[in-house]
This record gives C-alpha cells, structure tokens and sequence, in this order.
C-alpha cells in the first residue's frame, strides 16, 4: 500500500520556493527578511526530491516578492522555482535565472567603492552566470569582481 501525504500544509495565498538546495533555505529567510515576518512562513530542508535526492522549500503566506527580492534568491539557487497561489491554486510559476545585470541588492566588496560612501544604488554585470560555481559579479562604478563565496546582500 502506498502512503501519501503532505508534509508541509498547503497555503491559501502567497508564495511557494521550491527546489532550494537545502542548505540554502536558511540563508533565503535571512536574506529576505522572513524571520521577520508576521505571515506564518513554512520551510523544510532534505525532503524528498526526485529532481535533486533531495531539496529545501519555504511557503510564505500572504506574501509576493519584487523583482530584486527574487533576483536575490536567484544568486543563491539560480534552479529553484518561485509559484504563486491565490486560493490554493497555482497562478504563476517561474523557473529562476540570475539576471545580467544586477542593481540595489549587492553591496560592493571595495570600501572606498561610491555606493559605500555615498546614496548611489549598486549595479553590477554578471559574470560567468552559466558556470554556478564561478558566476561573479563585476561593480559597473569602481570595477572591482566579486566572487560568488564573498557576495553580501543588502
């Protein structure tokens, strides 16, 4: 006999990260501010995935993310898959990418970089965007490269 169930619950409306690599999940909370969330937020890491062994996810009720909030998870689990629902149905689901240019969510690694010192929003080129391990992350303002390790969001 085959047994079935959920094992996290459904959510009326908001927003479904999936396909995160487990240990990940954590870091995509943090980054989006989600601990501090008045929403009840659902997550799991190593569950079952048939597409990656295994994988982490978050369900985030009443809450849909702009542009540079998944842009954000995009550096960080470029294959996961952001879903939509409003009354428990899908109504939009997206496979992510990291985008080619990349603004207001970085900060800069150089110090002495214009947008540490004064109100001028971040900008950098994505490099190497299509090997994971080596993406980086060129400053359109001082030209300094930053590796994927050493990113900071804002």
């Amino acid at each position: 006999m085959e047994r079935k169930e959920l094992k996290v619950s459904a959510i009326k409306n908001g927003t479904v990260i999936d396909h995160l690599p487990s240990d990940s999940v954590f870091q995509v909370i943090r980054i989006l501010n989600l601990n501090n969330s008045e929403n009840p937020l659902y997550s799991g890491i190593n569950l079952e995935s048939k597409k990656f062994g295994n994988k982490g996810i978050i369900k985030v009720e009443n809450r849909y993310f702009k542009p540079e909030e998944v842009n954000k998870i995009a550096l960080l689990a470029p294959k996961a898959t952001m879903i939509e629902i409003k009354d428990f149905d899908v109504v939009r689901k997206t496979s992510l990418e990291i985008p080619d240019v990349i603004t207001k969510v970085v900060k800069c690694i150089n110090p002495k970089c214009i947008t540490n010192n004064q109100n001028v929003p971040t900008k950098f080129e994505v490099m190497n965007k299509d090997k994971e391990e080596e993406l980086k992350l060129h400053c359109h303002f001082c030209e300094k490269t930053t590796a994927r390790e050493n990113i900071m969001f804002k």
